[in-house]
């Protein structure tokens, strides 16, 4: 008997459209969160963003996760998962991985999925999901978060660049109208 999948296409529709549906990042990235923990059953999931000049991964939007977990510490990328390559954790006990294992253990965490947000070939953050036991994760379950995480990089950069644009926008305006009053 094989690994049981989770993820069918009715939750990659739910969860895509989610993602369509809003251009603020901060929601979106919540309703994903929830959506994750809610679609697979687990325990919790943190989306990161990549902060280019300190190397830490900075949270965007967790749910599932206690205060105290989320506030444990920096996530640091050269001491925490590879976040440059999916990675598959099946059971927290037995990897030496972890940045923060007592953490994780009190948390109540069994098992991490770990997945690089990439565009355009860079790492800009990593899409988590944590169980609460041992998981094994399927190949079709894999490649379908891949490709979810992939979505949401692109999910990311629109709605920057869409922030951007507003912001240009708003300040042309913005001196058009003073340049009409002079």
């Amino acid at each position: 008997m094989g690994v049981e999948e989770k993820i069918d296409m009715e939750l990659f529709k739910v969860v895509t459209r989610s993602i369509a549906q809003s251009d603020d990042l901060e929601i979106m990235t919540t309703h994903l969160a929830q959506l994750l923990v809610g679609a697979l059953d687990i325990k919790g999931c943190t989306i990161f963003a990549l902060n280019v000049e300190t190397d830490e991964l900075e949270i965007l939007a967790s749910f599932g996760l206690s205060l105290q977990f989320i506030n444990k510490g920096p996530v640091l990328s050269d001491k925490s998962v590879d976040r440059t390559k999916p990675v598959v954790i099946n059971d927290i006990t037995q990897s030496e991985r972890l940045q923060y294992p007592e953490a994780a253990l009190e948390e109540g965490i069994g098992a991490i999925v770990s997945l690089p947000i990439i565009i355009y070939g860079k790492v800009i953050g990593v899409l988590r999901l944590y169980h609460r036991k041992v998981w094994e994760v399927s190949d079709q379950d894999l490649d379908s978060l891949i490709m979810l995480a992939e979505i949401i990089g692109l999910a990311m950069t629109y709605t920057r660049l869409l922030n951007a644009f507003q912001s240009v926008k708003e300040t042309v305006n913005d001196i058009h109208t003073v340049w009409l009053e002079t």
